[in-house]
């Protein structure tokens, strides 16, 4: 009998990463919108199948949105109570649904996270530090400023949170084109073209009374968007300020010019802040994380660092 040889080294575990010993979470809640044009509810399923067999005792549910605002009623909901993670599968602007309404139910234990699926993932891209399964079944929490907008004074005052970024200006006017032009390669250009086409200086006031005419006005936590665009130099969404990428009226050949910086090389260093306000002078389109608000005329904006307060894995 020929002597045995070598025993063939065991094959590695699919999954090296080793369950948190006690999961952070006491339950875990998908969140997607079924007419997503980024196959979201396939991969709401995915990742629920894959959670519930790596993490089997851990309770999953997948709860798919009817209407715009859902995900944000949803999260509100969920995050009142207990330690739950709600992960989003979504682009940033179903993301900020989610963000938005676990902060506002006010439970520090309330974690967010979110999938990829849509047109723009910026915070995504800009935070990511290993496979969104892996760092759930580790239980790799962490936590990340947001970006809270306060919109008017007094008892009336609304407030929203963003995890990204908050703008007014040149911004929001494509993005309200690239609402209506569809999305697509061809199609937003048209629609960005169109933007530019269009567009108008807003006037706005400072906290400290000098008013401005403003081309673009950008609050970001995250030092890049619009898949291409370098915001900022050194910009983190952990460092408890925000920066302020400011561009007064210079026309839009200046305007253009800074954009495709921005694509390129980037626009370098930007002044950074915790608390910055102004009034809007005339209606102008607002947007947060891709979400897109109306102001009328007179509405006091205000941006502050809400630092440290989202919990989120990822």
């Amino acid at each position: 009998m020929l002597p045995a040889g070598p025993s063939a080294p065991a094959r590695p575990p699919a999954h090296p990463e080793e369950p948190a010993a006690v999961s952070p979470f006491d339950r875990i809640v998908i969140v997607f919108n079924p007419h997503s044009t980024g196959d979201a509810p396939a991969s709401a399923e995915q990742l629920r199948a894959e959670l519930a067999q790596r993490l089997p005792t851990v309770p999953l549910e997948l709860r798919p949105t009817r209407y715009a605002g859902h995900a944000r009623e949803i999260a509100r909901e969920v995050a009142a109570t207990g330690a739950p993670l709600l992960v989003s599968v979504s682009g940033d602007g179903g993301y900020n649904e989610v963000v938005d309404g676990v902060l506002q139910a006010g439970n520090d234990r309330a974690v967010c996270a979110v999938r990829a699926a849509g047109n723009a993932n910026d915070h995504r891209r800009t935070t990511r530090r290993r496979p969104l399964a892996d760092a759930i079944v580790a239980g790799d929490v962490r936590r990340i400023d947001a970006l809270r907008l306060t919109l008017g004074s007094g008892p009336d005052a609304v407030t929203r949170y963003a995890h990204s970024y908050i703008g007014v200006g040149l911004t929001p006017v494509v993005a309200v084109d690239l609402e209506e032009g569809g999305k697509g390669s061809w199609r937003e250009i048209v629609s960005v073209v169109r933007g530019f086409a269009r567009f108008r200086p807003f006037p706005v006031q400072l906290e400290d009374g000098r008013r401005r005419s403003i081309d673009s006005l950008l609050f970001a936590n995250i030092p890049e968007m619009a898949k291409y665009a370098r915001l900022s130099d050194g910009g983190r969404p952990d460092d408890g300020v925000f920066e302020v990428v400011t561009q007064q009226r210079t026309g839009r050949l200046r305007v253009l010019a800074t954009a495709l910086r921005a694509a390129t090389r980037g626009l370098g260093p930007q002044p950074s802040t915790t608390h910055y306000a102004f009034t809007a002078l005339a209606p102008m389109p607002l947007q947060l994380d891709g979400e897109l608000v109306e102001l009328e005329a007179g509405t006091q904006v205000t941006v502050d660092i809400a630092a440290g307060a989202l919990a989120t894995v990822g």
